[in-house]
């Protein structure tokens, strides 16, 4: 599925992987497409199967750190949807979410347990990660002392920019950036011992926060190979880059082409699409321990 329609039903935003529609004043409807962004470029290619990976292991997610915060779904089964969704129910089952609707907050909480993308980049020209410092002589991939919440702003285009703490504090004011700061590395905390006893390393992450009302939920999607870097443990050699179960895979091959990361991307080979396919719905089979409902 790349493009989604549903004739009278107000689709109030497209994002890159993601369409959302309206349902009242009260509630949306959250889809997850099969396409696939990198370098904040929208590829033509659809990966089989994606978008119902990232539904269905946010699903599972939300349920699991329900725990820690309350978050903003109402339900994944097309059966639970209003009456006006029902003759959509094919189109939307295994990849929608009927959810709160929520405020979302202007920074991206991205907790970090190992050194890898940008924060490697930043580590080695400064020793820093959002100005947090690290001990020198880390390598590429090195797991952290312990977990670091490195926020970032939201751009609406580009590329979403790391800032410190203190910059958190003044956009949301010291109760909700602590707030945020605290869910965001225990989620993380909670979800990685988890994970790593079913030979998934989640290097880091990122979630989002919203208010509904004055009530603090965690929204959006949550640990998927969209919003985080998973690695094989089995295969985890410190050192350099490695293996992956994200779209990770999907940009180590865009960087061997001669292409500027601007729009139009190029198309992907079958093998590259077949490929990422299989590495999202191994993800999800891992974590869950269920194959996905396709």
């Amino acid at each position: 599925m790349d493009i989604l329609d549903l004739p009278g039903i107000r689709k109030v935003n497209r994002g890159k992987v993601r369409e959302i529609f309206e349902v009242d004043k009260d509630h949306l409807l959250i889809v997850a497409t099969d396409r696939i962004s990198a370098f904040d470029v929208v590829l033509p290619n659809t990966i089989p199967h994606k978008g119902k990976v990232l539904n269905q292991l946010s699903s599972f997610w939300f349920e699991q750190v329900k725990h820690i915060v309350p978050n903003h779904v109402i339900s994944a089964r097309v059966d639970d949807f209003p009456t006006q969704l029902q003759p959509f129910r094919e189109q939307l089952r295994g990849r929608s979410m009927l959810v709160r609707r929520c405020q979302p907050l202007p920074v991206e909480c991205v907790a970090r347990g190992y050194l890898a993308g940008s924060g490697w980049k930043e580590y080695r020209e400064s020793g820093t990660i959002c100005g947090i410092k690290l001990p020198p002589g880390l390598r590429e991939a090195d797991e952290l002392p312990e977990p670091i919440f490195t926020p970032a702003t939201k751009a609406v285009t580009g590329h979403d920019e790391n800032i410190p703490f203190e910059r958190v504090i003044e956009i949301l004011g010291p109760d909700t950036a602590h707030a945020i700061r605290d869910f965001t590395l225990k989620i993380y905390g909670w979800a990685r011992g988890y994970a790593r006893e079913r030979g998934i390393i989640i290097c880091d992450t990122k979630f989002e926060f919203g208010y509904q009302d004055s009530h603090l939920l965690l929204i959006d999607e949550v640990l998927t190979p969209d919003s985080s870097r998973f690695w094989p443990a089995s295969e985890y050699q410190p050192g350099g880059p490695q293996p992956s179960f994200d779209k990770q895979f999907i940009r180590d091959y865009l960087e061997t082409l001669d292409w500027d990361k601007t729009a139009p991307g190029p198309e992907l080979p079958e093998e590259i699409v077949t490929a990422s396919s299989h590495r999202y719905t191994e993800a999800y089979r891992r974590l869950t321990g269920k194959e996905l409902e396709i």
